[in-house]
């Protein structure tokens, strides 16, 4: 029952789920519970918290942006699939590339997203610097410092021109005071509050930041 009311507050905000991305969110609260007893992907404390910690907040991403179909997307530093699985069953014509370094993580990530029958995704244990492709968004979730992010991208997100509303780019999702981190990109960054779209006390000093690179 716990997992049914958490996927009804979810659609308190994406009303427009079909019955197969409601059957594929209800779901993630069971298979994480069950690799996170094995494997430990999601903090211990915070497993019963997932719809609202990890699944809701991956899904700001889809507030800021409603990815076009055949838009590639890189989640860099996945850990256990956010915001990559999430944004995966909301865009189901939008490829996944979800890549981290740790293999126990890569191997639960790819159990879970096969487990929820999705077809959008392949994961990779693989550093960003080795990682060849183009991307038209890379979107990350409290991995590192922005600098580091942007050094780790830059070369990574196809330049020119965009088939979604906004340009191509490098999507953060990130939390606390962020003044100096931002500051030498403070001209050409946006910053929004996860709060204008998702009013929860949680989401308070939580944010998107998105960096075009086109």
């Amino acid at each position: 029952m716990a997992i049914l009311v958490s996927v009804e507050h979810i659609l308190r905000y994406f009303p427009e789920l079909s019955p197969l991305q409601i059957s594929q969110f209800k779901q993630i609260g069971a298979q994480y519970k069950f690799w996170n007893e094995k494997v430990n992907v999601i903090s211990r404390q915070d497993i019963d918290n997932i719809y609202q910690h990890h699944v809701l907040h991956s899904l700001a991403i889809a507030k800021f942006i409603s990815f076009e179909p055949g838009t590639k997307v890189l989640d860099l530093g996945t850990g256990g699939g956010f915001p990559g699985i999430p944004l995966a069953i909301m865009f189901p014509e939008v490829e996944f590339h979800l890549i981290d370094s740790i293999d126990k993580k890569v191997k639960v990530v790819e159990s879970i997203y096969k487990a929820l029958g999705l077809r959008n995704v392949t994961v990779d244990q693989v550093r960003a610097e080795d990682i060849r492709e183009k991307y038209d968004f890379v979107v990350t979730r409290a991995v590192a410092d922005m600098m580091i992010l942007y050094d780790w991208t830059i070369n990574l997100i196809r330049r020119g021109h965009s088939v979604n509303d906004v340009p191509n780019g490098l999507i953060m999702l990130k939390g606390g005071f962020l003044d100096l981190e931002i500051a030498p990109f403070k001209d050409i960054l946006y910053k929004f509050p996860i709060t204008e779209w998702i009013p929860e006390a949680y989401f308070i000093e939580k944010w998107l930041l998105y960096l075009p690179m086109d």
